[in-house]
């Protein structure tokens, strides 16, 4: 198992801890944007199904985040309970699926 591979698009995803532990969120970026330099960035949010990549522009740091929502909604839990201050956040995208029991 793990993420599909395109000549077209950097693929960015976490790598398992252990080998049950398969990625639930990537990031696909278009090559055309490869100058840019994606990297991911662990050290700051650190959750399996939370992927935090930043890239430069000009002199300015850009973040883009993705999110995987689970049954138990334990990554939009961990955001509301982790305090970090990330300027620049360009774009949260994501499965919200959170249903209300009524």
């Amino acid at each position: 198992m793990g993420v599909i591979n395109h000549p077209n698009w950097l693929t960015l995803a976490r790598e398992p801890v252990m080998s049950n532990d398969h990625p639930r969120v990537t990031m696909f970026i278009n090559i055309r944007l490869s100058s840019f330099h994606f990297s991911l960035h662990k050290d700051i949010i650190n959750h399996k199904d939370i992927l935090l990549a930043f890239f430069f522009n000009n002199s300015n740091i850009l973040w883009l985040m993705n999110i995987y929502s689970d049954l138990s909604h334990s990554a939009i839990k961990y955001l509301k309970d982790t305090e970090c201050n990330l300027k620049n956040l360009l774009i949260m995208t994501g499965d919200f699926n959170i249903r209300d029991s009524l």
